[in-house]
Order: structure tokens, then C-alpha cells, then sequence
């Protein structure tokens, strides 16, 4: 794709198009390859112009948030990437929390201790942003999105604007009904109901508890979080301990020896290396326990 393509954007956007932009610079594995076109927006408005541009020309599109959760293919995207900082966040008295999509999960979990509004903390070491997270339904510490959502505000390639209540999105692990839509759309925000007139300092305390457990279990170092999800009634991680994969290496990335459900980026590694070791994953577990592994991440972009 030429940059004259996106001539539409850039008198939309101005300067702040940025064409052949290195995408290992928004992911939180800090891998992947160029976008042909990238394009920061810090508001609603523009998201949604933007968006809705992209839709109008055909433009390949992928929105980015945290850039958490994702490998991105060594040889990048072809099309446009937006990323959302649109990142307003309202606490309201009653509990209420009207976020923009854009809004990172652990400053919602902080800003909401801080307010006394209990219920988020399990929030407090998970990435990515409040859209991604009520769309895939993110969870951690025994608790997800769908335990606090009242609704979220989606906009659809027909030109509407939706409100999607909780009972509508039919949330399930690590899914929604709107992560299973086969209809272009762009989340603009998402309210949650917690709890008010709790002691601030009680909240952050359940917060860091939530840290150091992390710290125990999960390892250190560079990753994508969990690689897949749990199979009904067992554990990813321990699935692949019992095929023998803990500590397997390819190139620059290793299945983690404290946890095998985490592979740690250890010496410049690739998105090539985390798919080897994905596939060999998958494939051991298979022929040993005849559990099909799911991945948690998406696979985005040209893989090598």
C-alpha cells in the first residue's frame, strides 16, 4: 500500500500520520514489525473519525490499546493501525466508572482505590486497556470484567451507535458476543459498577497482595501474560510441565521454568520464536492428552 493511499488520513490527522512506523514500539512484548500506516488518537471524536475513514476506503484495520495480549508478525501490519489513548475515566459517587476505551485497566484499578470504589483491585497488574479488557473479557485473581460491567458504547461501520448491556455481551471465558462479531466496530466507552465508601487503604492493601501473588507465581522478565487459556478443569501450565516443554527454547524466547503457560522474551527474541514454541506447545499437549490449547493472545500482522 502506497503512501499516497492515505492521503484522506493525513488531512484528517496531519503530522501526526506516521507511515512504515515500527509496531515493537506499542506492544507490550515489544515485537513486531511496520505498520504501513500508524495513527495516534487521544480522543473519542477522532477515534471515531478515524475509524470510520479507515471503513469508508477499505483500509486493512487493527486497533491497538496497550498493545497487550498480541503478537504482532515480524513483518508487520498491512493497513492502518490506531492507537487508542483516549483515556478519560469519570468516578461517580454511586460506584459508577464511565471510562474511555483507551483507559489503561491499572490506572482504572488505582484511580478507583484511590475514590474508596471497591471491586476493581483484581485489576491492579493486568495491561492492556478497559476496551480490549470488556471485550475479551480480561480477568485475574478470580475476578473479570463481566463481574463489574453495566454496559459499553460501540460504534458500528453502519453509522449507529450502540449501548450494549452486560446481559447482551454473553460473556464467557476470555470471550463476549461482540469479541465473536463478525461486524467492523470500535468500543468507545465502558461503565462499571463498584462499590463506594470503602477505606482507601484497605483497598490498596488487597492490591498489593494481588502483586506479590503475582510475583510469586509468575515469572519475571519480558512476556505476553498467559499464552493460552485454561482447558475446562485444568491448567494450560501444567499441561505443558507434563509434556516436558518447561525451560524449551527457540531462538530468543524460552518457556519459562517457573511457568509454563509464560514465554519470556530472553535475548532478542521474534515473533518467528514465539510462534515455533506456540505450535510445539500445542502439538505435544495434543498428542500426549489429546487437549487442543486455545490461545489467550491473538496472532496479528505477517508472520515470517
Amino acid at each position: 500500500m502506497i503512501s499516497k493511499s492515505f492521503e484522506p488520513l493525513r488531512q484528517l490527522v496531519g503530522e501526526k500520520l506516521r507511515l512504515n512506523e515500527p509496531l515493537r514500539r506499542y506492544t507490550v512484548a515489544r515485537l513486531g514489525g511496520p505498520a504501513d500506516a500508524l495513527v495516534v488518537v487521544d480522543t473519542l471524536e477522532m477515534l471515531e473519525q478515524v475509524v470510520r475513514l479507515a471503513w469508508s476506503y477499505g483500509w486493512p484495520l487493527r486497533i491497538l490499546g496497550g498493545g497487550a495480549n498480541i503478537l504482532i508478525g515480524d513483518k508487520g501490519f498491512r493497513g492502518l493501525v490506531v492507537i487508542n489513548d483516549a483515556k478519560n475515566v469519570d468516578y461517580l459517587e454511586d460506584g459508577r466508572v464511565i471510562a474511555e476505551s483507551g483507559a489503561g485497566m491499572i490506572a482504572i484499578a488505582r484511580g478507583s482505590m484511590e475514590k474508596g470504589l471497591a471491586g476493581f483491585e483484581w485489576a491492579i497488574n493486568v495491561p492492556g486497556t478497559v476496551g480490549g479488557g470488556a471485550v475479551s473479557n480480561a480477568g485475574a485473581h478470580g475476578s473479570d470484567v463481566a463481574h463489574q460491567l453495566v454496559g459499553i458504547e460501540i460504534a458500528f461501520k453502519d453509522q449507529t451507535i450502540e449501548h450494549w448491556p452486560l446481559e447482551k455481551l454473553n460473556y464467557r471465558y476470555r470471550e463476549s458476543a461482540l469479541k465473536r462479531s463478525p461486524d467492523p466496530y470500535v468500543v468507545l466507552k465502558v461503565e462499571l459498577q463498584l462499590q463506594p465508601g470503602h477505606d482507601p487503604a484497605i483497598l490498596e492493601g488487597r492490591a498489593d497482595a494481588f502483586i506479590a501473588q503475582r510475583k510469586r507465581t509468575q515469572p519475571p522478565g519480558a512476556s505476553l501474560g498467559s499464552m493460552f487459556k485454561n482447558p475446562p478443569g485444568d491448567y494450560a501450565g501444567r499441561l505443558i510441565e507434563a509434556a516436558g516443554l518447561k525451560g524449551t527454547r527457540r531462538g530468543g524466547v524460552v518457556i519459562s521454568p517457573m511457568h509454563g503457560n509464560f514465554f519470556i522474551n530472553v535475548e532478542r527474541g521474534t515473533a518467528a520464536d514465539y510462534l515455533a514454541l506456540i505450535r510445539l506447545a500445542q502439538e505435544h499437549v495434543q498428542t500426549k492428552f489429546g487437549i487442543t490449547l486455545e490461545l489467550e493472545i491473538e496472532l496479528v500482522g505477517e508472520f515470517a
